[in-house]
């Protein structure tokens, strides 16, 4: 089992998360983050750090969103590790907000 950066990420890319990961898990790219599964110690230390709930322990995923597993899986090995915060994208605030969170 992994953790799972899933959709709602895109576009926001809050790092928050990255900060708690002790095993340096966290890829970036222009537009979200990905958690390399080889890597993730699952300690779900990440997840409630998210501010735009887009990190889920693979069992918690939601349905409709598994396909998530295989992307991060994918663009992680594709990425650059990422083991400092970033500012948040241009309008990550109001996509929390549209996502009512």
């Amino acid at each position: 089992m992994t953790t799972v950066v899933t959709d709602n990420c895109r576009g926001c890319r809050f790092t928050d998360c990255v900060s708690v990961c002790p095993v340096e898990a966290f890829h970036v790219d222009d537009e979200m983050l990905y958690i390399n599964p080889d890597v993730c110690i699952d300690c779900s230390a990440c997840v409630p750090e998210c501010p735009v709930e887009a990190i889920y322990e693979e069992d918690d995923l939601p349905d409709g969103q598994e396909h998530w597993v295989d992307i991060n899986e994918e663009r992680s090995q594709e990425t650059p590790n990422i083991t400092d915060t970033l500012e948040p994208l241009e309008g990550a605030e109001d996509k929390r907000e549209a996502l009512g969170l």
